[in-house]
């Protein structure tokens, strides 16, 4: 029996997670040409496309599809076999890892993280993937190395860390009518709010804590992310609810922005790490979760004025 060449599994890895010749040939050291030839081989290989023009970009085929999470698993089987199992010379490891995660994460982190790898690990490429469809399988189907969220429903194999817990803080502008007498619960929930949620939903944990108080708070804007959410606060009068990790790095923002104790009594947000098993004994990953661990061990707690429920941002 013939065995066919194993390197075209690893092309076609790359070429179906980047979706792209030209991705695909930057990921391998290769020319685009000399990506383009190797997937005529898989092609001829498969009796496949494989990949099919749309647009400007490139599609995968049903059965390129059927076939992507058998794919990525091989590859990684591989790839196992020629590393060594307790260790890893980080200083001159050459690999991408994929962070899912949303933009509360990313800007209260990731510029710590980064650091982490130019100064430990310069050859790696750390690549943060936005929360989108299809998130429930991302672990399972080896498309993202870690899961960083606050959800707990990740799945009974699915290993989960916790990296920090943290509390909700409300947000306005400076001169905002709020600030005028103590801040209570009614006048709280007088004013219009912002929702942020990536599925477009306008109720969240702080309502069912005011319809304990028989209040009632009037959503004027939803948007996806917690950033974009800041700027439409910034220049109106809606008040907006976070996690306190969000208003670290605002400072740099220069937008003239006041924070506040939320007068009501609501649960820690406990944001963790997830992973698949089959990164468990893999010593770079480790490397990626402690890491991630000790960054996120080091916060920077929010400091209310004395007397008052405000502080600057």
């Amino acid at each position: 029996m013939q065995l066919p060449d194993l390197n075209l599994l690893i092309a076609l890895d790359a070429l179906l997670d980047e979706g792209s010749v030209v991705g695909a040939a930057r990921r391998m050291h290769l020319s685009p040409a000399a990506m383009s030839r190797t997937l005529t081989r898989i092609r001829e290989a498969m009796d496949d496309p494989v990949l099919v023009r749309a647009g400007r970009g490139l599609v995968p085929t049903p059965r390129a599809l059927a076939m992507q999470a058998q794919v990525r698993a091989l590859v990684e089987q591989a790839a196992q076999v020629f590393q060594a199992r307790d260790d890893v010379d980080m200083s001159t490891l050459e690999r991408c890892f994929n962070v899912r995660s949303n933009d509360v994460f990313f800007g209260s982190f990731g510029a710590r993280v980064l650091e982490a790898i130019r100064l430990q690990a310069p050859g790696c490429t750390l690549r943060f993937v936005p929360e989108g469809p299809g998130d429930d399988d991302a672990l399972r189907e080896g498309h993202i190395d870690l899961y960083v969220a606050s959800r707990r429903d990740f799945g009974p194999e699915i290993k989960v860390q916790t990296l920090f817990t943290t509390r909700f803080c409300g947000l306005a502008r400076e001169g905002h009518p709020l600030f005028d007498a103590p801040i209570t619960a009614q006048r709280f929930a007088a004013y219009d709010q912002v929702s942020v949620s990536r599925r477009g939903r306008a109720r969240g944990p702080i309502d069912p804590a005011l319809a304990e108080l028989g209040l009632e708070r009037r959503i004027a804007l939803i948007t996806p992310h917690f950033h974009s959410a800041i700027f439409g606060v910034a220049g109106s009068d809606l008040l907006l609810t976070l996690p306190e990790p969000v208003l670290w790095g605002m400072a740099s923002l220069g937008l003239r922005m006041r924070a506040f104790e939320i007068p009501l009594t609501l649960e820690p947000v406990i944001v963790t790490q997830a992973w698949h098993p089959r990164f468990d004994k893999d010593p770079a990953h480790r490397w990626l979760r402690q890491t991630l661990k000790e960054i996120c061990s080091v916060g920077q707690p929010l400091s209310f004025k004395q007397g008052s429920t405000t502080a600057a941002v």
